[in-house]
């Protein structure tokens, strides 16, 4: 379970009313993207500081230019290139925008003042919601896979009618989602078989 700041860990804005996801602080990524920006910028410098001072430029430059006279923008292979370029730059701009830590999911806030956040993992969640299901009469095992939006739930019985496990297992899992007290409680979807059966 997790437990953090609103302000401080940079929440999305939310509407009034609704749980705003955690986002990721992206810390090694931001360091790793400013370093590559710091030392493209910094050889760019020396290159021009070289030219002003009349000596030759350094060769990827000389050899980048003579390609933009041989080519033009209409070449295909130009184009290609800057397809290739601009999807790289929506894919990195979709990872920026995205709110990342999807294994946590938010809680309801304990009230508008608190000033806390809390999230629970999805595995924490998916043990808690078996160890519910394995105190139903019948269940032989469970295995329980939570995401966003959905509970799965896989259990075998054996020695129960399948429809009264099941039915218990409705009835369960709905209690156990309410004391989890998820923002946005996910449907559950139950199978039961016979044991042996998967």
């Amino acid at each position: 379970m997790t437990a953090a700041p609103g302000p401080g860990e940079g929440p999305d804005t939310a509407r009034p009313g609704s749980v705003p996801r955690f986002r990721s602080a992206r810390r090694i990524p931001a360091a790793l993207t400013a370093l590559v920006v710091l030392g493209a910028a910094g050889l760019l410098l020396y290159d021009l500081a070289a030219v002003r001072a009349h000596r030759p430029g350094m060769r990827w430059r000389r050899e980048l230019a003579r390609l933009l006279e041989r080519h033009t923008p209409a070449d295909t292979g130009v184009v290609v290139a800057g397809a290739v370029l601009a999807l790289a730059g929506l894919l990195l701009l979709f990872l920026a925008l995205a709110p990342g830590l999807r294994s946590v999911l938010p809680m309801r806030s304990p009230g508008a003042g608190a000033g806390m956040r809390a999230g629970i993992g999805r595995k924490a969640a998916a043990l808690v919601l078996r160890d519910r299901a394995m105190e139903v009469s019948g269940v032989q095992s469970a295995r329980v896979k939570v995401t966003r939006s959905r509970v799965s739930v896989r259990a075998a019985s054996h020695f129960r009618e399948l429809d009264d496990v099941r039915a218990d297992l409705d009835a369960v899992l709905a209690v156990g989602l309410t004391e989890l007290g998820l923002a946005h409680a996910p449907a559950p979807r139950v199978r039961v078989s016979p044991a042996g059966k998967g």
